[in-house]
This record gives C-alpha cells, structure tokens and sequence, in this order.
C-alpha cells in the first residue's frame, strides 16, 4: 500500500516530468489516445495505468523512469485529502461507464473559455421493487427467517 508521503512524492515526481516536457495535458491526451482529464489523474496518481497504455505514455515522456511507470500500473492508494473536498467536480464524482474532458476554446468576444464535457453512460431510473430483488427472492427459500 503506497503510504501518503509515498504517493505525495511520486506525484511531485511525475508533475516535474510533465512540466519539463513543456506539453498540456490535452497535447499528452492526443499522443496518449486518452481525455485530458484522464492524463491528470494518472499524473496525480488519482488513476491507474494500464498496460497496453505504457508504450504510449513512455513515448509522449520520456523522462518517465521505470519505477514511475511501476507505481502508475499498481492501484493508487485512495485517501483523506482535504483539499480534495474543496473540488465540487472531483469529490461529488462518481459514474459508471464515465468520460470528462476540459477544453480551451475562443468566445465570440475573443475572450479564452472553458468547455467542460461529461460524456457518461445513461442509467434510467427504476423503480426498485422488493418482488425484484434476487437476494430477497434466493432469501425466501431460507430456513433463517
């Protein structure tokens, strides 16, 4: 288990070496095949690499070292972060099935703007129904009751 001091270090580690490669997040994303959104997390250790996805990374930085990579493949080790709960979009998030990506568009005034998209997949509500439940069904057969 990576221990907070542990993870705090190997993120600063990592934010060094996508500062000194002078590219955004959304640049890595377009080498990376992956959201803007998703390269930040895996920078914070807030995300896990995969596999199939280290050829990749390692080409759009390569300054990464091998135990970077290491502890990007392993879970990232989820805790209390206060700053964390400061962040409406991160602390409340929670999807199935879910992709976020933030752009940097031009308004018509010229101006810079935020375009945040979340693309996820729609759950329909359903009436949740005893008669409905399996476990409630497989429980009536029981002699516990």
């Amino acid at each position: 288990m990576e221990a907070a001091a542990t993870k705090q270090s190997v993120t600063n580690r990592l934010l060094t070496v996508k500062s000194a490669s002078g590219k955004t997040y959304s640049q890595l994303a377009e080498e990376t095949g992956l959201t803007n959104v998703y390269v930040a997390q895996l920078l914070r250790r807030q995300a896990q690499l995969k596999p199939d996805t280290v050829p990749k990374l390692r080409e759009a930085l390569p300054a990464l070292t091998d135990e970077l990579i290491a502890a990007m493949v392993s879970p990232p080790w989820r805790s209390y972060d206060p700053n964390l709960i400061q962040e409406p979009t991160v602390y409340s998030m929670s999807a199935i099935d879910f992709y976020c990506s933030v752009d940097k568009v031009k308004g018509v005034d010229g101006n810079n703007r935020v375009v945040v998209t979340l693309d996820g997949k729609y759950l329909s509500h359903s009436e949740q129904r005893t008669e409905n439940m399996v476990s409630r069904l497989n429980l009536k057969g029981s002699t516990s009751e």
